[in-house]
């Protein structure tokens, strides 16, 4: 009995260390979720990140994906406004959710302006290794309605990490993934 059980744990610890090496050299894999070309009637750009955020939602809507914008996220969602009206997105299409402080806030405060507009496909813009848990999020808070991710891509190369502060963001989202999952229910698979 006690050899099985030290198998069972030596295998279990084998896993775990090849999940881990695997969450280190290819991160871009479990954590970026891209759904492709999507119509929706609202895209949703998370607080956060730098300007690359706005500047995709940016591109989004002039290729017409959506003919609204919802800016969420305290402190950040003035910014990004301003970011996306100098990328030519007018004034009267970005509406704001500005009391969110975190993903999870983000999906709660903004389904409700979702629900209210009767959004029924919502596409989110955030940075690609936030994508898994933010799709998740908004996914778990509102399961009627049709959300697809087209994060920003800034920072993909692996060289681009290192100086620019990346680094701490990609592998910082592993725990928070868990986190979510834990803490709120929210299963990013």
């Amino acid at each position: 009995m006690k050899k099985r059980i030290r198998r069972i744990v030596v295998i279990a610890v084998v896993l775990v260390l090849v999940l881990a090496a695997v969450a280190v050299a290819f991160p871009q894999r479990l954590l970026c979720v891209d759904s492709g070309t999507a119509q929706a009637d609202v895209i949703v750009v998370l607080g956060g990140g730098a300007a690359e955020r706005p500047e995709r939602a940016a591109e989004l809507f002039t290729n017409h994906a959506a003919p609204r914008i919802i800016v969420s996220g305290w402190g950040d969602c003035t910014i990004n406004r301003h970011l996306l009206i100098e990328d030519g997105v007018p004034a009267k299409a970005i509406a704001l959710e500005s009391q969110s402080r975190n993903t999870r806030q983000n999906a709660e405060f903004t389904v409700k302006l979702l629900r209210e507009q009767k959004a029924s496909h919502v596409i989110l813009v955030t940075s690609w290794y936030h994508s898994r848990r933010a799709l998740a999020t908004f996914r778990h808070y509102a399961p009627e309605i049709n959300f697809y991710s087209r994060p920003s891509y800034v920072g993909y190369a692996r060289a681009d990490w290192p100086g620019r502060r990346y680094i701490g963001h990609i592998y910082w989202e592993y725990p928070k993934l868990l986190g979510y999952w834990i803490g709120y229910g929210v299963c990013p698979f």
